[in-house]
């Protein structure tokens, strides 16, 4: 038996045994997690420096405010969240008990993203501990330092039975998805994600894909440009361009166009000086692969802004390119890095179509102050989220389910989404032994009488959804006392 089927196990049988249901022990965990951030803040710091160059007041901005702010509100939510929710009665339910309960799932597996490890990762934890699930985290190997923090510190603080850490790399992975979840929930590219897909499919496992894709901004030429570029400029660069909902490229009409080059170029000046290499909140490609995949990327357009790259550093400075068309090599993957291509349209209308053409983005930007473009480009495309005027903050609204669709993934997360897509949220129907009469009318023999009468209360109850319950009741007994009449007198 591998090391991976072991940790399952223990794993399932822990959540068998009833540990992970209370609400008493969920919210004893959560707060052992938060615990864990603010206990162990310097060594998350440390490596999140050492896998991607990010400053400390960087990493708890991007990485674990997010978190403390989703584990909070957890603790706080997690008895409203957990309740029986009761549904609208009708005629046919007007004596009963009538509601949805939320269960756990089972046995959840995690796989992080290493360009975000710890928000990425632990955002659904937070989430799966909430439903009372166990749930198995299998942070990305490609950031190791915050990978291997997180293999042994977080046992330290969560049920290590419940909530164990499984580090390794693509064997490893694969090797966890040949066991048997309840639920896999993937964050990281689209060829990735079809692998894990298909493994699920084997144990017909439930998945929820965060892909990512290539988010466009479209620049109206009627807004306020300078402070377009300035928040485009933000959501691009944060983390050396490594996120994906980062701005993918911008389009814009040609008539604008060296203004948009003018104001990215003074926004990147004004946010990391005239040396980004030197600036302590510019951080660095996550590796020499990525590196040299993401510098093969700026051939196919003009440098417009920066271009300087450093291998020994994988240090690659924030670029612009133009001159860059649909059909350049750039355009032809999510570019997850900090270069930004500006492509030229004719107006909305191009744009529009322009982004209907290609597989649909995670997020689209749209800069405008006209209310009917905004809704627009909202009613004629889709995607797994619009922002209107600014970027990536709408991550950070938990009430805002996020994810993707078509192939930036499915599925969504954060706050009560994330809880309800890890739990089984149940149909719950208790009946009495009462009412025979009324029970009557679906019995056989099913005379054409019996079937009118149940058309009229099937119908009925849609066409009276908002009848007070004591006029539901009397309701209810007119035809209880009309079917005893009809249907069960003898004589």
């Amino acid at each position: 038996m591998s090391r991976e089927e072991q940790v399952v196990q223990r794993a399932r049988t822990s959540f068998r045994a009833g540990r992970s249901r209370p609400l008493q022990h969920r919210r004893q965990q959560l707060k052992s997690l938060l615990s864990f951030l603010s206990e162990r803040r310097r060594d998350i710091i440390d490596s999140s420096r050492r896998d991607l160059g990010k400053s400390d007041n960087g990493t708890e901005l991007f990485e674990m405010l997010v978190l403390e702010v989703e584990i909070k509100l957890a603790i706080e939510k997690l008895a409203e969240w957990a309740a029986p929710r009761p549904v609208e009665k009708n005629l046919l339910t007007i004596s009963d008990q009538v509601y949805v309960q939320p269960e756990p799932l089972g046995v959840v597996l995690i796989i992080g993203a290493w360009n975000y490890p710890w928000a990425v990762t632990l955002l659904p934890l937070v989430g799966a501990i909430a439903a009372g699930n166990a749930a198995v985290v299998k942070p990305s190997e490609v950031s190791s330092h915050s990978a291997r923090v997180m293999e042994e510190l977080l046992p330290l603080y969560l049920d290590k039975d419940l909530y164990p850490v499984v580090t390794g790399g693509m064997s490893e992975t694969q090797e966890l998805l040949k066991q048997r979840f309840d639920h896999i929930f993937f964050t990281g590219g689209s060829a990735v994600g079809k692998v894990v897909m298909k493994a699920a499919a084997r144990h017909l496992t439930p998945v929820t894909l965060e892909l990512g894709g290539k988010s466009p901004a479209y620049i109206d030429k009627n807004c306020d440009i300078a402070v377009a570029c300035r928040r485009i400029t933000w959501g691009k660069f944060v983390n050396c361009g490594q996120t994906c909902i980062a701005p993918d490229y911008i389009l814009c009409e040609a008539s604008i166009q060296d203004r948009v080059l003018e104001e990215l170029k003074r926004s990147i000046k004004d946010f990391y000086t005239d040396d980004p290499k030197t600036f302590q909140d510019y951080g660095r490609i996550v590796n020499q692969r990525h590196f040299k995949r993401v510098l093969a990327l700026m051939e196919g357009g003009t440098v417009a802004v920066g271009g300087d790259a450093d291998e020994s550093q994988c240090y690659i400075a924030p670029t612009v390119l133009k001159d860059v068309t649909g059909d350049s090599d750039v355009m032809k993957e999510e570019i997850f890095g900090p270069v930004l291509p500006v492509v030229s349209v004719s107006g909305v209308d191009e744009a529009i179509d322009f982004i209907n053409e290609r597989e649909k983005p995670l997020v689209i930007y749209v800069f405008s102050s006209d209310g009917k473009l905004i809704g627009r480009v909202k009613a004629e495309t889709s995607s797994g989220s619009l922002l209107a005027n600014d970027c990536l903050v709408h991550f950070t609204i938990p009430a805002l389910p996020f994810g993707g669709v078509g192939n930036s993934g499915m599925g969504c997360y954060r706050g009560r989404h994330t809880f309800d897509r890890l739990s089984h949220l149940r149909s719950c129907l208790i009946k009495q032994l009462n009412l025979e009469a009324v029970n009557s009318l679906r019995y056989p023999p099913h005379t054409a009488g019996k079937l009118g009468w149940t058309r009229r209360l099937l119908l009925l109850q849609v066409k009276q959804g908002r009848l007070r319950r004591a006029a539901l009741l009397a309701m209810m007994l007119s035809v209880a006392a009309f079917v005893v009449q009809r249907f069960l007198r003898r004589g």
